[in-house]
């Protein structure tokens, strides 16, 4: 795995090879990763995936011109940055200006040089097969560091590590039907995947019951982290973008006009410190923790560089697509325990799927229930639920049809492995609502 005094070398020798006016950005994403593929609890495919890409961007002022290379790890790494520092000059003056280009100037120093407290792979591999023997268990795990660097000719230096793990798994019971869940953080932590196993194996019972026929309509339902998790991530698309607000294409852009609010439950933060993202963007700012909602009220907005110098809003080190990266909502009062009294008559939904807008500006969504839906009658799981369409306002299901939200808190961590392990994560409770509908 790169170390941080390897890239800081490496990034020092790109930048001497500058001419004046000229400046040179050069960020990392590199990895050492374990993938394990489980099927019936045992492993099916198991390999490594070793890699570095460094991306240098090279500016006069007015033109940006960018460069992705993949490091080997050899000496050759060296000769491959400088001429790719040439090759950007060549291409530099073929590109028409960026009026919304803005280089950061000021120098800043951020290094998170995390100790190596990476799990050990084959006893997490040992420890999952043996406990869920028996079950019909399908998965992947995602296990290893995962680094992220930055430096400019400017000065400002980065260098952040996580050393994360992600097992994301399914018990499929002989009907065909599943039980989705995961579990997910900084270390492996076994107490945890076996209380997430239990319930696993609980709910999968409840698969093997006679399929409840729910009608059309709006029921009273209970919203697991993970479905959540999809409800928030459509509203992550856009709904805190500085420049999807300033052009009228924000999902929450009555939210922000304080024209409608969300339940005073509601509060979301973008929490970078503590997060496993890094504390700076892939563009080379500094990133910080933004209150995006604060008591159902739109409090702060994300805003990359182009956004700050095109609308005038201050800079917070948001990423091009100016979506949250580590997503915080603030805990309810309701006890996990307590939910399926709480909830009574109604859904209790696991898992969401196939999310899009039917209705951006009232920030309406439409999706299905996915895996393990269930009917509750008295406060009991009777059967579950085929797969069925719902069709409804954030505004209102965190809004005036939100009854609580649990205790307990979920870390759901980016699953997403194209091109690179992400480093995105949210921390999400549980939901309560009064109303949700069904379409078909």
């Amino acid at each position: 795995m790169m170390r941080a005094a390897q890239f800081e070398q490496l990034a020092q020798a790109a930048i001497e090879t500058l001419r004046p006016g000229e400046h040179l950005n050069v960020s990392l994403a590199a990895e050492t990763s374990d993938f394990v593929r489980f099927n019936h609890a045992q492993v099916r495919q198991a390999g490594q995936v070793k890699q570095a890409m460094l991306t240098l961007a090279l500016n006069d002022g007015v033109r940006q011109a960018s460069l992705q290379l993949t490091l080997a790890g050899t000496a050759q790494d060296l000769a491959q940055v400088q001429a790719g520092v040439s090759q950007l000059r060549q291409l530099l003056p073929l590109i028409a200006p960026d009026p919304w280009l803005a280089p950061h100037t000021a120098p800043w120093e951020v290094r998170n040089l995390a100790p190596d407290n990476r799990a050990d792979t084959l006893a997490v591999v040992n420890h999952v097969c043996a406990a869920a023997k028996g079950l019909d268990l399908v998965g992947i795990l995602a296990n290893g560091p995962v680094s992220r660097g930055f430096a400019n000719s400017a000065g400002a230096f980065g260098w952040h590590d996580a050393y994360s793990l992600h097992l994301d798994w399914s018990l499929f019971h002989e009907n065909g039907q599943a039980v989705k869940t995961s579990v997910a953080g900084p270390v492996w932590d076994p107490a945890a995947f076996d209380r997430q196993l239990a319930r696993g194996r609980e709910q999968l019972k409840y698969l093997g019951l006679p399929t409840v026929v729910v009608k059309p309509g709006c029921h009273r339902a209970y919203l697991a982290p993970a479905a959540m998790g999809e409800l928030l991530g459509m509203l992550a698309w856009g709904g805190f973008s500085a420049q999807a607000l300033a052009s009228q294409a924000s999902p929450l852009q009555k939210l922000y006009a304080r024209q409608l609010s969300l339940n005073p439950a509601v509060t979301l933060r973008e929490q970078v410190t503590g997060s496993l993202s890094p504390a700076f963007s892939s563009e080379g700012r500094p990133r910080h923790d933004v209150p995006l909602i604060t008591a159902g009220q739109a409090s702060g907005r994300l805003a990359n560089s182009r956004s700050a110098t095109e609308y005038g809003l201050p800079y917070n080190g948001a990423d091009a697509g100016e979506a949250p990266v580590a997503l915080d909502m603030a805990a309810g009062v309701l006890a996990l325990a307590e939910v399926p009294a709480a909830l009574d008559r109604g859904l209790y939904i696991n898992n969401l799927w196939y999310l899009n807008y039917s209705d951006l500006p009232a920030a309406r969504l439409t999706g299905l229930t996915r895996f393990a839906t269930f009917w509750v009658e008295d406060g009991q799981i009777v059967g579950p639920v085929d797969t069925m369409r719902f069709d409804d306002s954030v505004y209102d299901l965190l809004g005036d049809k939100l009854l609580g939200l649990t205790q307990e808190r979920e870390l759901i961590v980016s699953s997403d492995t194209y091109e690179q392990r992400h480093t995105d994560s949210s921390r999400l409770p549980g939901a309560l609502v009064s109303s949700l509908k069904l379409t078909l």
